[in-house]
């Protein structure tokens, strides 16, 4: 199993339409994708000295090959949509965890 896990910073001020845009459109795109089985949409508990706040998506698929089709194939506008509505306002940081 594949996790790809992607964190976003971001300020409050935005945080309302983050989470609308995100569970609204941009994590049924991703999923409309066909690479991933289940998803995971979480907001971090814990105090930011810059009043920033974060949130992960995590998505599971179930090999590297589909992980790097998703890379290759749609990652690319679908992160250009997020930057597209956003600007310099969401800061991602994308991780992936291979199953042990």
């Amino acid at each position: 199993m594949i996790l790809y896990n992607i964190t976003f910073n971001l300020s409050p001020s935005i945080e309302e339409d983050f989470i609308s845009w995100m569970k609204t459109n941009h994590i049924p795109q991703v999923m409309e994708t066909g690479i991933f089985t289940n998803h995971v949409f979480y907001r971090l508990v814990h105090h930011s000295e810059d009043g920033s706040v974060n949130y992960c998506i995590q998505y599971f698929t179930e090999t590297m090959d589909l992980m790097l089709q998703y890379e290759r194939i749609h990652a690319p506008a679908l992160q250009a949509k997020i930057q597209e509505r956003y600007q310099n306002q969401v800061l991602a940081f994308r991780t992936l965890l291979q199953t042990i």
